[in-house]
């Protein structure tokens, strides 16, 4: 892989460094998200620019295949940029991986230590907003005006029903 580097640009070869396992042991995964889509972005360039390039070839080689040889640059740029791109996805889902495995380990903690034994414990989680009296609850769909409206036009309705 080392010698298909040469025909890399000075971007593109700083983009595949970036690859490299102590630099991504670094990246948080935000980080590594954006990693891996500038380097799809990347490879998927090279693969159109390759498979643009193969069928206008097709009809003077015969195939998309047979005029590989013409047209090798585009196609091993690819192909760095897809064996990076797996290095960065298998990195991306080992931490990936572990940070959900974290989450939920803190939302069990979280939740073990807000146990309660029944409404009136005292070692109940305080909800937001909790003045500590109980609220007169409405069935509501989101506003007093829409539910105004909701009723009088089912009013209207059975009002047309009972005139027949």
């Amino acid at each position: 892989m080392d010698e298909l580097l040469g025909i890399l640009r000075d971007d593109e070869r700083d983009l595949i460094r970036e690859t490299e396992p102590a630099r991504m042991q670094e990246l948080d995964e935000d980080a590594l998200i954006t990693l891996h889509s500038r380097i799809r972005r990347a490879r998927k360039k090279y693969q159109t620019n390759y498979r643009r390039q193969a069928s206008a070839g097709v009809a003077e080689h015969g195939g998309r295949g047979k005029s590989r040889p013409k047209n090798t640059k585009a196609a091993q740029k690819a192909e760095v940029f897809e064996d990076a791109l797996a290095r960065v996805s298998g990195h991306l889902e080992t931490v990936a991986r572990q940070e959900a495995e974290d989450l939920k380990a803190r939302r069990l903690a979280a939740a073990r230590a807000h146990r309660s034994t029944g409404p009136g414990s005292d070692d109940a989680p305080p909800s937001p907003g909790d003045t500590g009296v109980a609220r007169a609850h409405q069935k509501t769909s989101g506003g007093v005006k829409r539910d105004a409206s909701s009723q009088a036009a089912g009013a209207r309705r059975q009002a047309s029903r009972d005139g027949r």
